[in-house]
């Protein structure tokens, strides 16, 4: 009767060695499941700024492609669980299977987040021009419907209450609008959060407005940009890890059972 050798199993305290390649393989889980969460949050918080966005009528079509990003964000995360699982199973099984699945799904995710880096980078100055249409159907949204349409009028207000800013790029873009003509030139309160008397052109003046909300966006991910950095350098350096410690397990398991 011929006898295979077995790996020790990760679960014994005996055997500690082996926790390792059980936890690297856990630790896509962690990541899938908070990509997972930022994705749900993002389709279902209604004031998110994706989600304002996608509510400018007018907006350009191209913005429809952006809009997905929290589907996106959703499968990517839902995937990274799943092959987190296959990981830990195969780790724990001695899989060889499981592990090269396991491998497989990890690199064909990692070369995607590498092309979709790339692809940011080469179409970067179109994201400029796609800005610059959104804040043009911005602006005409404000000076149409604000201060007429109960809709719009409660969308601006609560984007502007939470990212404390005034208009897409300034206070000048409620000139013209309902709000501005039926309030004696007045602008929203939201702009003169510190000042007392009437938010009009005096306050302007003084320099006590909000800043416009585009630019407290552009400051917001400018301030994040090194966390989003070192959070996709991470993410991608545990993969990178997790296919090598696969890969160290398929092999040793196919020399134990040679």
């Amino acid at each position: 009767m011929s006898y295979v050798k077995r790996l020790p199993c990760p679960c014994n305290a005996e055997n500690k060695p082996f926790l390792c390649p059980l936890f690297t393989a856990t630790l896509p889980q962690l990541a899938g499941a908070a990509i997972l969460g930022v994705g749900i949050w993002v389709k279902v918080d209604s004031g998110s700024i994706l989600s304002f966005l996608g509510k400018i009528d007018n907006a350009p079509p191209e913005l429809g492609q952006v809009l997905q990003v929290g589907y996106l964000l959703i499968a990517i995360g839902a995937v990274l669980l799943i092959i987190g699982f296959l990981g830990c199973c195969g780790a724990v099984r001695e899989s060889r299977c499981m592990l090269l699945l396991f491998f497989i799904i990890v690199l064909l995710v990692f070369i995607a987040e590498v092309a979709g880096a790339v692809v940011i980078l080469v179409f970067r100055p179109l994201a400029d021009q796609l800005f610059n249409k959104i804040g043009k159907a911005a602006v005409q949204n404000i000076k149409k419907d604000y201060g007429g349409n109960a809709d719009t009028t409660a969308l601006w207000n609560s984007t502007m209450n939470s990212l404390k800013c005034c208009g897409f790029y300034n206070a000048s873009d409620f000139v013209g609008s309902p709000y501005y003509v039926n309030h004696s030139s007045q602008f929203p309160p939201q702009c003169c959060p510190n000042v007392i008397h009437p938010c009009n052109a005096a306050a302007a003046i003084n320099g006590t407005m909000s800043p416009g909300c585009f630019p407290k966006i552009k400051q917001l991910v400018n301030d994040n940009t090194v966390v989003i950095v070192a959070v996709a350098l991470g993410i991608a350096a545990l993969e990178i890890c997790a296919m090598v410690v696969s890969m160290i397990l398929y092999c040793k398991i196919k020399s134990t059972m040679a």
